[in-house]
């Protein structure tokens, strides 16, 4: 078996290219200013939409930090467009994260451990912070749903990287 990819701290993100409920496109990574993407399971997941309320209620704070936040997950329109409007979440929600994706993410990907949890291989959480020179500040891959960055302490951190041009950590290994 291979070694599974693993981002590397401050290097490119080649830029990826999701659809958004409602209509149209974003784009993660390239030189596009503070960009944040938390990647969900799917709709099947209750943590996830704990996670993603949290990160509603904080959407103003990043915002005026200058940071942009999308969500993304591998579900399909149907069930992207029905979590946003059962949830009414004010980001940019992508869908269809193809396996290559997740892959160059270096995320965990899980099967379905039956049909009523979904019907396609997911994506574990990852939260990941691009810097306005298109490389990956910040990188938090998990395997479970329970192991995520605190949003406010994210959040936090995040200010005191902008304000003190605080450099990218973890780039020895």
């Amino acid at each position: 078996m291979s070694e599974p990819y693993k981002p590397r701290a401050d290097s490119v993100l080649s830029p990826i290219t999701l659809p958004i409920v409602g209509g149209g496109s974003v784009t993660v990574g390239g030189q596009s200013g503070w960009q944040m993407l938390v990647v969900y399971r799917g709709r099947h997941c209750p943590l996830c939409k704990k996670y993603l309320r949290a990160l509603d209620e904080l959407r103003d704070q990043y915002l005026a930090a200058g940071v942009s936040i999308v969500a993304a997950s591998a579900d399909p329109l149907e069930k992207a467009e029905a979590d946003a409007k059962e949830h009414g979440w004010r980001f940019p929600i992508a869908y269809g994260m193809t396996m290559v994706q997740m892959l160059t993410l270096g995320l965990y990907v899980s099967e379905p451990r039956s049909a009523q949890e979904t019907d396609h291989p997911f994506p574990e959480p990852g939260v990941f912070v691009v810097n306005p020179a298109g490389r990956l500040q910040i990188i938090d891959i998990s395997n479970a749903p329970f192991a995520r960055p605190d949003l406010g302490s994210l959040l936090n951190g995040l200010k005191f990287v902008i304000e003190k041009n605080y450099p990218v950590r973890g780039t020895l290994a």
